[in-house]
């Protein structure tokens, strides 16, 4: 209890003595109590001791004294009625006090706080209270107070010694936390503060693990920002902020943020509070806990972000896909996921987006040569926190290009090349060109690129060599990985030979002939084809000659030219009678009277100057049985110097010859008559003993034949057959039956006659020259087929051999490959890509599926030469083994379609027919056109007696009953039509001829690249 002082007694004791009202006097007061109005009363036990207590409004104290709040010793306490007081609980606008009253020297109940700013002294409040504590409440946030608590008396005025205590409220939580900024090992937190103390508080930042709850640290700031450092890649945390008082103990309540990384906030799909009001909590965040009544806490859940990937590479690069792998060194990365995207690298445009739960990822779906940018993002357990991004440039592979082609241009030593632009992007193409010998580059050119998926590219070499053959790749060019190359086989054109600089020798034999005599011209431009013999009775340029290429002896006779062709020889006659050839040395007797290909090889005038010249051809062209010279690659020898002839012997001399003559003619006449009358005779004595081999029937007589030979279930028809079952079989087969050759034949009981067999040519692999094949006889030509078996897989070889070296442009198969689960006979040919058949290359062309047939081109050359030639297969697939085809006309169509193909093949190349065993079905099919060209030719039929010719050639033709009375069905078939519709039927059969019509035959013989074997 604070005591007045002596001077302010004196002033009051007079009045005090007269008065007994109260005296106020103002005093200075020491210590902390600004602005007390102090209060003199008379002492209630004595009159000389006045005390002056602080008070506030009219009430008076009792004591007169201030005790700071503490615990008092007991002689204290026994004096102050308030002790212990302290802080029940403190808040960010409010605090509750509590204290204890001393009973033993007060009864009074009632009590005054007073309240006063700490830094300032400010009074802020006074407040009642009729208990031991009282709740204090619009406070300011984070400032010091200081209470002080009186105790009142019964009377409302009289108040006890006060006791007091400095507290500090709570700061208000931080507002608007969150992550500034997010790292692999950091994290930068901002947040704000809203109270009017912000600038004396402190912030201290509590890191928690966000898995396992443990603290992991805590850290103390002086801004309203902190970064947290030495965090674990892609690890969560809980990272809460507290706002401290001055008194750095005081704490506002935290507001926690948990993070992994957080790359961009979304709007927030949980729950009903909208985002925005609840400062620091990233949109999108997941929500874990908010306190709805005081909305004092904001939970938020991302993650720290991972670190980038490593070692990015490309374990694969394809045409559409490309497969990437990487690395991860975060401890966590057994719970990341990764993002690969996948961006056009050169429009720059998002292609796709596509996830992976491994370190590798295979994306699909490219464009072949394009260039892409691919980025891999490591994802954290969210799904949605990622790290930062590693990138990669690559091109995936180009395509081949398809159908890659080479043709030959006309008389020119370049190559035109044809491809399909492949699907996806290219830079160009590069083309090589490798000497086939040699294996060099001769020639490496560029192609421009293309832009239009299967549009047709064409390209022309730069020059090479005339008729030679060369190995062309083309190579699709990216500006990354190349493609594989495609390579094709390609042949330059022939053109004119070199012209021989050689002159021919030219020698009179006699009054009207000569001999002239050169060498073969140089075939480096192709190979010389034929050789024409031109007379002359003056010197001629070359221009001159190629002009008079098709003038005649008979134009020289009557004197319209002075020049003409005497005598053409193809290069495979030079062996004939009018020729000769030696040491690569040709000699052509001009004047015998002889004509070749249209050409007369008359007598020369006696007495008259004649010079030869040679052209050399590379191709030769016919028209109208005369040489086209502007069609033909030709060039001419020098002219000779002229040859006289010499006089005429004599007219006597002829007369003489010409007597002998008439007398060996006599001679001969007689002879021949003579012959004849023994030969008939011979014949009639020799009828009974010899089979019959012929049954000649006209065609308006074989109706009435068929009937009857028909009636009683094909009676006469099962005898004829019967009778032929001898036919030939008494001939010799020595070479199949070699034990060498016996794993060449498909049956033991089809073995070719060796009378007839066809040969191969000598082997150097040591197989011989044996393959199961018979040369058989056609209308026109004694070997216009040959008749094979189905090839062996040992045998394939041979086969192709033998098409090359018979020079075979057409093939007939009657078979398929398996007929009831048995193999009749091996696929001998290629489907897409060429094949090589020992050193013959053969490659398919074309293919044509139809129901009852297929036709098939072939390419076929042979390794290390520049011939080629096409090959077609007309495989016909409607005829049962051992049994016939539904209908005549099927087969009739069919012989048709392969009779007009060959009509344009050379005349001295055979068609090759085989089934299975090269017997029953071949055979038919050999005799149906045998039968329609007798029928044609002659108005006859012989069925008979060409099944008997066949047989003679190859056992077992036509094998059944059944198929030799299907030739005799076919016969009565179209005679029946040709009947009724008064034409042929063969050539108006719609079916055929449309499928005919519709199937342009390959290149065949004669064309201008010369190439045909």
């Amino acid at each position: 209890m604070r005591r007045l002082p002596l001077p302010c007694l004196l002033l009051l004791l007079p009045p005090l003595l007269l008065l007994p009202a109260e005296v106020r006097c103002t005093i200075p007061c020491t210590g902390d109590c600004s602005s007390i109005n102090a209060t003199a009363e008379p002492a209630t036990s004595s009159n000389d001791d006045l005390s002056v207590n602080s008070a506030t409004g009219n009430r008076i104290s009792a004591g007169g004294s201030v005790t700071e709040a503490a615990s008092p010793p007991d002689e204290t306490r026994e004096s102050n009625l308030i002790y212990n007081l302290k802080a029940e609980s403190i808040g960010v606008t409010s605090i509750t006090l509590k204290w204890m009253v001393n009973h033993n020297t007060s009864d009074s109940n009632m009590y005054r706080i007073d309240v006063l700013n700490g830094t300032n002294g400010i009074p802020m409040k006074n407040l009642t209270s009729n208990k031991t504590k009282a709740e204090i409440t619009d406070l300011i946030p984070g400032t010091l107070y200081n209470f002080t608590v009186f105790a009142v008396a019964a009377d409302h005025e009289t108040e006890g010694e006060g006791m007091s205590i400095r507290l500090y409220t709570k700061p208000s939580p931080v507002v608007d936390l969150e992550a500034e900024t997010i790292g692999v090992t950091s994290v930068t937190l901002k947040w704000g503060v809203n109270d009017s103390a912000s600038n004396t508080y402190t912030y201290r930042i509590e890191v928690l693990n966000g898995t396992n709850g443990i603290p992991m640290k805590n850290l103390t700031s002086n801004e309203t920002k902190a970064e947290i450092t030495d965090l674990i890649p892609g690890t969560p945390y809980n990272f809460t902020v507290f706002a401290v008082a001055a008194d750095h103990e005081t704490e506002g309540e935290g507001m926690s943020i948990h993070l992994y990384t957080t790359q961009k906030c979304k709007e927030s799909k949980r729950g009903n509070v909208p985002t925005q009001q609840f400062g620091g909590v990233c949109p999108g965040a997941a929500i874990e806990s908010i306190n709805l009544s005081k909305l004092t806490e904001v939970v938020a859940l991302p993650f720290t972000g991972p670190s980038p990937v490593v070692d990015l590479e490309a374990e694969t690069i394809g045409v559409t896909s490309v497969t990437l792998k990487w690395g991860v060194n975060d401890s966590a990365f057994s719970t990341y996921t990764y993002r690969i995207e996948v961006v056009n690298g050169t429009s720059d445009t998002l292609v796709e987006n596509v996830t992976s739960s491994e370190t590798k990822a295979e994306i699909t779906g490219l464009i072949p040569g394009t260039l892409y940018n691919f980025t891999v993002f490591a994802v954290a357990a969210d799904h949605e926190t990622e790290g930062e991004g590693v990138s990669m440039y690559l091109y995936t592979i180009t395509v081949s290009v398809d159908s890659l082609q080479c043709e030959p241009v006309a008389k020119q030593p370049f190559l035109m090349l044809k491809w399909k632009c492949p699907f996806g992007n290219n830079a160009g193409f590069r083309i090589k060109i490798y000497n086939i010998s040699t294996s060099e580059v001769v020639r490496e050119e560029s192609a421009p690129r293309c832009t239009v998926e299967g549009f047709e590219q064409t390209f022309q070499t730069a020059r090479l060599n005339f008729f030679s053959t060369y190995n062309v790749t083309i190579i699709t060019l990216p500006n990354g990985t190349e493609s594989s190359p495609v390579g094709k086989l390609c042949h330059t054109s022939i053109t004119d030979p070199p012209p021989p600089t050689q002159v021919p020798s030219v020698k009179a034999v006699s009054h009207s002939s000569l001999s002239v005599e050169f060498s073969d011209f140089d075939p480096l431009n192709g190979p010389l084809e034929a050789y024409a013999i031109m007379i002359t009775t003056e010197d001629q340029s070359s221009e001159s000659l190629k002009s008079k290429l098709n003038n005649t002896y008979k134009d020289f006779k009557m004197k319209k030219t002075t020049a003409y062709v005497t005598y053409v020889i193809k290069t495979k006659q030079a062996e004939s009678r009018s020729s000769s050839s030696q040491n690569d040395r040709n000699t052509i007797h001009v004047g015998k009277g002889n004509t070749m290909y249209g050409y007369e090889n008359g007598p020369l005038i006696p007495l008259r100057s004649y010079r030869a010249c040679v052209a050399g051809f590379t191709n030769i062209t016919f028209m109208a049985n005369m040489i086209e010279g502007e069609e033909s690659y030709v060039s001419f020898s020098p002219c000779s110097e002229p040859v006289l002839l010499p006089q005429d012997p004599g007219v006597i001399a002829g007369v003489v010859i010409g007597c002998l003559l008439a007398i060996l003619a006599v001679v001969a006449v007689g002879g021949f008559i003579f012959w004849r009358r023994r030969r008939k005779d011979k014949r009639n004595t020799e009828v009974s003993f010899s089979p019959i081999k012929s049954k000649m029937i006209k065609v308006e007589n074989f109706e009435s034949y068929f009937k009857k030979q028909q009636a009683d279930s094909n009676c006469g028809f099962a005898e004829e057959y019967e009778e032929l079952k001898a036919a030939g079989v008494h001939q010799p087969k020595f070479a199949a039956e070699l034990p060498e050759n016996r794993g060449k034949n498909r049956y033991n009981n089809v073995l070719p006659y060796d009378i007839s067999r066809v040969k191969l040519s000598n082997q150097t692999s040591g197989t011989g020259d044996y393959i199961n094949a018979n040369y058989m006889p056609g209308y026109n030509s004694k070997k216009a087929f040959i008749a094979a078996q189905g090839p062996l897989p040992n045998t394939i070889e041979d086969f192709w051999q033998m098409v090359w070296e018979k020079s075979i442009y057409s093939i007939v198969m009657l078979t398929k490959c398996v007929e009831q689960a048995r193999t009749k006979c091996e696929q001998y040919w290629p489907d897409k890509q060429p094949k090589s058949y020992g050193d013959i290359i053969v490659t398919m062309v074309s293919e044509v599926v139809l129901p009852e047939w297929t036709i098939r081109d072939f390419t076929v050359e042979k390794s290390n030469t520049p011939e080629s030639h096409t090959v077609r297969q007309f495989h016909f697939t409607s005829w049962p083994d051992h049994g016939v085809p539904e209908t005549t006309d099927l087969l009739i169509n069919f012989r048709h379609l392969v009779h007009e193909y060959n009509s344009q093949n050379p005349v001295d190349s055979p068609t090759l027919v085989h089934c299975s065993a090269g017997v029953g079905r071949t055979g038919t099919f050999i005799a149906i056109d045998r039968l329609i060209q007798q029928m044609e030719m002659e108005n006859t039929v012989d069925v008979y007696g060409v099944v008997y010719d066949l047989r003679m050639h190859r056992p077992l033709m036509v094998q059944t009953e059944d198929q030799y009375v299907f030739l005799n069905q076919c016969v009565m078939d179209i005679i029946k039509s040709q009947r009724e519709r008064k034409t042929d039927l063969i050539y108006q059969n719609v079916t055929a001829m449309a499928i005919y019509e519709n199937f342009t035959p390959g290149p065949a013989f004669g064309k201008a690249n010369g190439y045909h074997a």
